[in-house]
């Protein structure tokens, strides 16, 4: 997928009103009683242009959240974007033009690119890892450990990099996994039993840590996908082996951009990197203001 096939992907899968819960509970955090420094130093008048600049290479994820987070105080306040999400930029590029009062520039600054940026760093470093499985029909996937309350926007920064996403929350799919399966003394019954209990159309996914474990899940008849956990690349192609299609593989478990290759390159079907969101370092991108603006 070229990169302008990949911005136009983005359009619209992050909803607003999920942006906007996350950026009015942010500017209300950062100034429950407004910003004390503005209103005090800042004359009511002044006016400010100040422009998103890229200080490394990456990848862009959240030009909307940037917009609204920007804007949301005082719609004077006006956003020019210069990329969109999922494009590519490198150090000293200009990603957005900002104008209006100033007091509302400088007030919704912090909260601005403090967004903007642990989204472009979560895209950048979902681009990498997806350039690392290259050429396999492996599809790298993100998982749950995201900041509490960022998830839809951390979600939309994997997508922007190209990569996909794995269940939104407990509420959307049956993932079963070891401390599960460890209480049940039938795991083939009691997912036949669980199935039968579900709609048709909910997916079952089984997290296993033996090779021994395989056959009992999959001889239930209802499962889409087993997890391969903490398996070594011989355990994992061994694995593959044994599904033998009856079900999608997926691979997880301390998968670094080191190892992923060898990953998908045993033939599994789905890496989940909790690297992706966990733990991601923000990509460093500045807001500059036109002195005497």
């Amino acid at each position: 997928m070229s990169e302008h096939q990949r911005a136009n992907q983005m359009t619209g899968l992050l909803g607003r009103q999920a942006i906007e819960q996350v950026v009015d509970a942010a500017l209300a955090e950062d100034a429950p009683f407004g910003d004390l420094t503005s209103q005090t130093l800042v004359p009511a008048d002044a006016a400010a242009t100040a422009h998103l600049v890229a200080r490394e290479a990456g990848v862009l994820a959240g030009a909307e959240v940037f917009e609204l987070a920007m804007t949301r105080l005082d719609s004077a306040v006006q956003v020019i974007s210069e990329a969109v999400d999922g494009e590519r930029f490198e150090a000293g590029d200009r990603l957005a033009t900002v104008t209006g009062p100033a007091r509302a520039v400088l007030q919704s600054e912090r909260v601005a690119l403090n967004l903007v940026q642990r989204m472009s760093g979560i895209a950048t470093i979902t681009a990498e890892y997806v350039a690392a499985v290259a050429g396999t029909s492996a599809r790298v996937v993100d998982t749950r450990k995201t900041m509490p309350g960022l998830r839809a926007l951390e979600r939309h920064a994997v997508r922007c990099g190209g990569g996909h996403n794995h269940r939104s929350s407990l509420s959307e799919a049956v993932m079963a996994k070891d401390n599960h399966l460890a209480v049940l003394p039938d795991v083939t019954r009691a997912l036949r039993e669980a199935a039968a209990r579900l709609p048709h159309t909910t997916h079952i996914e089984v997290e296993v840590d033996r090779l021994d474990q395989i056959e009992p899940v999959l001889v239930s008849g209802v499962v889409g996908t087993i997890m391969l956990d903490n398996f070594s690349t011989d355990d994992l192609r061994t694995g593959v082996a044994q599904v033998a299609g009856r079900a999608l593989v997926e691979a997880s478990g301390g998968i670094t951009l080191e190892t992923i290759g060898d990953v998908a390159r045993t033939g599994v079907d789905i890496i989940s990197v909790g690297a992706l969101t966990h733990g991601v370092r923000s990509l460093d991108v500045g807001l500059d203001f036109e002195v005497g603006s």
